[in-house]
């Protein structure tokens, strides 16, 4: 490709991205959006006065639990639902009229999703920061990020797959159901932690040397940021088959 051709394209980009952004915030913020957000933010607020009035003192690893699912409510929706939207606004036979906009659409979207969570997050974990106990701010929402990335990655590819928000919302629950469970399990074998997406990376067993529990740790961070590259990659192209999100 020219140079010539790669500047019309970078100037094509860049003309269509804020109307591309303004799209996809009424997508994410529309709808029943407000719902999960609601959800979140009471799950917070009730768990944060649980800690206020508790004779415990809190620590890392109840932090992270703390906003782990406030965060996992708020990444669910738009990314489960996602396409369904579309489809409601009619807005599936736009995307797929042009050739790899479709693409284009939903790398933004899922930008703008993952920049929107973790911004609730710090903000969530700065009021943590003041109520209940100081600690680094930016490391707890950076290891937050992780498993809701994970998670969001795969709510959008199950939804490539059954092409229903509901179906893909079933089968999303059903699967962080089954590794609840499994995480439990690990929890007497701290070596198989490394494949537990609800792994804590502050609440290291009392057995386990700290050198270790970095590199499981280390290990299980990366597992989870690859798969989440290829659940997007994959969804990517399933939505090459247009034949199966057109009615």
């Amino acid at each position: 490709m020219s140079n010539t051709s790669k500047t019309t394209s970078l100037k094509a980009l860049a003309g269509i991205l804020p109307d591309l952004i303004r799209y996809n915030i009424r997508v994410i913020f529309g709808s029943k959006f407000i719902y999960f957000l609601g959800g979140s933010l009471l799950f917070f607020f009730l768990i944060t006065g649980i800690s206020l009035f508790s004779s415990s003192i809190p620590d890392m690893g109840s932090l992270y639990y703390q906003l782990l699912f406030p965060a996992l409510l708020l990444i669910f929706f738009p990314t489960v639902y996602g396409i369904q939207n579309d489809e409601d606004v009619r807005m599936l036979e736009i995307l797929f009229s042009i050739p790899n906009y479709r693409f284009k659409v939903w790398m933004v979207r899922m930008l703008i999703i993952l920049l929107m969570v973790w911004g609730v997050i710090l903000c969530l974990s700065l009021m943590d920061y003041f109520l209940l106990m100081q600690h680094n701010i930016f490391h707890l929402s950076l290891q937050l990020m992780i498993p809701v990335t994970f998670f969001g990655t795969m709510g959008f590819f199950f939804s490539t797959i059954i092409r229903n928000g509901h179906g893909a919302a079933v089968v999303v629950i059903l699967l962080a159901l089954i590794a609840w469970f499994l995480h439990g399990a690990f929890t007497h074998n701290p070596s198989a932690l490394i494949w537990s997406v609800f792994l804590n990376p502050f609440d290291m067993p009392d057995t386990t040397s700290h050198l270790v529990w970095d590199q499981s740790v280390s290990r299980n961070r990366t597992y989870m940021l690859a798969a989440s590259v290829i659940a997007v990659l994959w969804g990517l192209l399933n939505l090459q088959k247009r034949e199966r999100f057109m009615r």
